[in-house]
């Protein structure tokens, strides 16, 4: 199993997207959170189809801390049911994943 992960949310606008980093990084959820903006999303809602400007929210974290991770982010997320969706990082740059594993507690 992956010991890392990278986690990809989706915020309202950019100022939420900056808000939901910069707590994620203050608890040691995650070592790094890019916001990559704008984005359009076109989904299902409530049985009708919408269209959004959003921020994607790409989350660099552990497998060991993705529960607290996703418990913050329902927490402090402004959306009734928030994008979280989490891939295994297969590999990477030894050095950049010490680092992240440093950054996080694990």
């Amino acid at each position: 199993m992956a010991e890392f992960l990278q986690v990809f949310i989706t915020a309202g606008d950019r100022e939420e997207a900056r808000r939901l980093a910069r707590a994620l990084v203050e608890r040691r959820l995650a070592g790094c959170v890019q916001i990559v903006s704008p984005i359009e999303s076109i989904y299902w809602w409530e049985d009708e189809i919408e269209s959004a400007e959003e921020c994607l929210c790409l989350i660099k974290t552990s497998r060991a801390r993705y529960e607290a991770l996703e418990a913050a982010i329902r927490e402090l997320h402004s959306y009734d049911t928030p994008e979280i969706l989490a891939m295994p990082v297969a590999e990477g740059n030894r050095d950049y994943l010490q680092w992240l594993r440093g950054e996080i507690g694990n």
